[in-house]
């Protein structure tokens, strides 16, 4: 008799993966489809990969291990997604990065997170940062974790180019050199679009509900304001989704370099 190709044990330890706890105690996280389980091959070791047949016949000389062959009703056992993937990958987690030392920062653009909470937010923010050329993004220790499955499908593998660091946030901020300009947003500060970005410079994007905390706040040197534009004068949302005023304030931080 064939054994199966999902163990019981293999189940229980690949559907903990949700769960922070879950992904230390095994040492894996998950990543589904062909873009993002490529591209993370480049700087993670997969430990497990199935796939359709079809799909290891295209790609199977591009993994280091060989994948295990299996039908759309395994993959539909594994995926996270709404839509069931061609390949589900299980990598192993990496170390926990160390905060580099302050002078690392007087050469570049970092981003800092205090608190973000959803993971699609996280995913996006590094997929971000990575088009912008930024390899850094500090953490506060309550952020979301940049491993979480919905984090890894949003990055669509930019994991592989731009690291998150989990630190004591406020700490590592107070520490930076001072020549780096440390931004945030809020609502009585300065219009981002009419004052100069300087670098180099961390910019801090808050908490979803709550914006940038007491503590990190104090850190802040330059406090800016995305305002809206309404075209009609009328009145516009309460506040951006933190991704969206990410991409906002990196754009600026780049538009400087061609005005």
């Amino acid at each position: 008799m064939n054994e199966p190709l999902l163990t019981n044990r293999m189940k229980k330890e690949f559907g903990s993966l949700d769960d922070a706890k879950g992904r230390r105690k095994a040492g894996l996280f998950v990543a589904e489809g062909t873009k993002c389980v490529l591209e993370l091959m480049a700087a993670f070791t997969p430990r497990h990969v199935f796939a359709l047949p079809e799909w290891v016949s295209e790609h199977g000389a591009e993994l280091p291990l060989r994948p295990v062959e299996c039908g759309r009703g395994v993959l539909r056992e594994l995926t996270r997604l709404s839509t069931t993937p061609p390949v589900v990958a299980f990598f192993e987690l990496p170390a926990q990065e160390l905060l580099p030392e302050p002078s690392y920062f007087a050469s570049r653009l970092t981003v800092a997170l205090d608190c973000v909470q959803d993971p699609g937010n996280l995913g996006t923010i590094i997929r971000t940062c990575n088009w912008f050329g930024i390899d850094t993004i500090l953490a506060s220790r309550d952020t979301v974790d940049a491993f979480n499955p919905k984090t890894v499908q949003a990055t669509m593998g930019a994991l592989t180019r731009t690291r998150v660091i989990y630190t004591d946030l406020a700490a590592a901020l107070a520490a930076m050199p001072s020549e780096v300009g440390v931004y945030g947003t809020f609502l009585d500060g300065d219009n981002i679009y009419t004052q100069p970005l300087g670098m180099p410079a961390v910019m801090i994007m808050g908490n979803e509900g709550r914006g940038i905390s007491e503590a990190v706040a104090r850190t802040v040197n330059r406090r800016l304001y995305i305002p809206s534009v309404p075209l009609d004068g009328s009145a516009a949302v309460e506040s951006l989704n933190v991704a969206t005023a990410t991409a906002i304030c990196l754009s600026e931080f780049a538009a400087r370099r061609y005005r």
